[in-house]
This record gives C-alpha cells, structure tokens and sequence, in this order.
C-alpha cells in the first residue's frame, strides 16, 4: 500500500472525501488496465476519484466514474472517454469474498488512492466502506 512520505510511492489522485464519508473496514490493492495516455495523464497529476465506486460486471470488477483527462500531448491518438469503466486487476478469489460481501453486507467498494507503486505500475487502494449516517 501507498504510505505517505514514502519517496518510492508517487501518488497521483487520492479521494480524502471517502473517509469523511464512509467507515472503511478494510483496504486492498488492485492493478488496473490503462491506455497510454491515460497513464501519462496520471503520471502528470491529473485524475479524480470523487464520486466513484468499483463494481462488478460479468462477474470482474470495474472501476466506475473515475475521472482520468485527455494527456494534451496526446494529440489525436490519446483516450476518448475520461470517465470509462476501467477493468481492474485482482485474483479470482479476491473479486467472489469482494462480489459476496458487497451483495450480503450491503457495504462498497470506494477508491481511497490512485498511485505508482515503486515499479512504476498504477495501482488502487480499494475500501470495503460502509456509509455513515448524519449523526456519525
């Protein structure tokens, strides 16, 4: 996981409002599949978390609603669409406990950290949340 002032982790999008939002009960890691220029545009500090959640869909997760812009250097052959499901990367037995718990539990899955691992490979910290109530 991505440790903060940890100078072999670079952290290019981190969604503060899900802990204000939610109770995590537990974290995980996850690879996700980018296109080119959508790597770059993370590498160059430009990426959303608010508003998106992970969700399963022909029985693999997806990452929904996270916002990754158009790379300007790009030019015509970068990403069309900013906001597309992006497929994420995890075991098999690790997407049925997640499928299995969002389903019984009624908790979400709530991308807490967009970020390089030391390799230079993208990766998301998913929380299994639970929302709060306003009087939490």
């Amino acid at each position: 996981m991505a440790v903060k002032g940890d100078p072999r982790y670079r952290i290019a999008s981190e969604n503060r409002r899900a802990r204000h939002d939610y109770f995590i009960d537990e974290t995980l890691e996850a690879g996700l599949i980018l296109a080119g220029s959508e790597v770059k545009s993370l590498r160059a500090g430009h990426a959303n978390l608010t508003d998106s959640y992970a969700s399963t869909m022909k029985g693999e997760l997806f990452l929904i609603n996270a916002y990754i812009p158009e790379y300007a250097g790009a030019a015509h052959f970068g990403h069309d669409d900013t906001r597309r499901p992006r497929k994420l990367l995890l075991h098999k037995r690790q997407v049925e406990k997640l499928k299995a718990a969002i389903k019984r539990e009624g908790v979400t899955l709530v991308p807490l950290k967009l970020y390089f691992n030391e390799r230079g490979i993208a990766k998301v910290e998913l929380g299994l949340a639970r929302g709060k109530k306003k009087t939490d």
